[in-house]
């Protein structure tokens, strides 16, 4: 047997299991590896309390831990016991037998160890608010967004006016037909080219915003991603975008994404800002004047890192008969 560490007196090891609650916590961790949420559910505690609670046992070196991601879990593991516990525990459980709270306790692990094998979801009760970070530790961050593009159709294709160095088209590409790059800059079409290479699918084209050098009815859909506040005509190159949708397959659809209004007055002298971003009234007045129709608006969350302004989405359709 191990050596009890002589910081762990008799008088603590007897505290440690002083409360009932603890005993029975001891005698259920022999039997089974257990999470603090599973605890909590068959003692019927906050998990604070629970959590609270393992911690003396743990502190005594009654418990052993490992993690299952970011999650802790325990167990009573007697072959690991130092030697003072191991006397203990074996002079305690021979007064453990026939505890009137016993059957309860063995009647909801049991339904804990059921949920766990036959429901996911009761995994995710386990680890409860730790799932997001067990998931971006698995499969990372981008998966959702990437697989969320998929809801596009594939056979459509989608225009991206001012691309700028590719990130939307780079996006896009994979789970399209084609994507169409227009920036008015050369270097930063330029740019783009470079990024996207091996896409296939993406066509260049160097082009004004307001007077696109793209067939009418030609895209199923427009993404415009920070292009109008730099724009003297806004209501100009939203007719523009409503001129070369097609509607033929489902599509004729607009996403533009811009900075909410603000008053940061400095874009205008650093980065050649034309309007100092858009208020919900004036963005849907631009797009309901150029012949969208169900047009939505709406603000996205700030980023905490972020320290420009906010942004908005706004969305429209060009109707067949438009």
């Amino acid at each position: 047997m191990k050596q009890t560490p002589p910081a762990i007196m008799l008088a603590d090891l007897l505290t440690s299991v002083s409360d009932s609650s603890r005993l029975r916590m001891l005698r259920l961790l022999a039997l089974e590896e257990l999470s603090v949420g599973e605890i909590a559910k068959v003692f019927q505690l906050p998990q604070s309390s629970a959590s609270r609670q393992l911690k003396i046992l743990a502190d005594a070196m009654w418990l052993t831990k490992r993690s299952e991601g970011t999650t802790t879990l325990y167990r009573l593991d007697v072959t690991e016991l130092p030697d003072a516990q191991a006397e203990l525990w074996q002079a305690l459980t021979m007064h453990l037998h026939g505890c009137v709270d016993h059957d309860e306790d063995d009647r909801r692990l049991g339904a804990v160890l059921r949920d766990r094998r036959t429901d996911s979801v009761n995994y995710f009760g386990r680890v409860r608010g730790e799932w997001d970070q067990i998931r971006t530790d698995l499969f990372g961050e981008r998966f959702t967004a990437s697989a969320l593009l998929s809801l596009i159709p594939h056979d459509w294709v989608v225009a991206d006016i001012g691309c700028g160095t590719g990130n939307v088209a780079e996006s896009l590409s994979p789970v399209l037909e084609q994507v169409v790059a227009v920036d008015q800059s050369a270097p930063m079409l330029s740019a783009a080219k470079e990024r996207l290479q091996s896409r296939k699918n993406v066509m260049f084209v160097e082009s004004a915003v307001g007077s696109l050098a793209i067939e009418s009815a030609s895209v199923d859909a427009a993404v415009c991603m920070l292009v109008l506040h730099h724009l003297a005509d806004v209501n100009g190159a939203i007719t523009d975008l409503l001129r070369v949708l097609r509607t033929d397959r489902g599509g004729g659809v607009v996403m533009i994404v811009d900075m909410v209004e603000h008053h940061r007055d400095e874009y205008r002298r650093t980065m050649g800002h034309l309007h100092q971003g858009f208020s919900r009234k004036q963005i849907l007045g631009h797009m309901t004047k150029a012949g969208f129709t169900r047009v939505h608006y709406h603000e996205l969350a700030p980023e905490p890192q972020a320290k420009g302004p906010g942004l908005f989405v706004a969305t429209g359709r060009k109707e067949p008969s438009a």
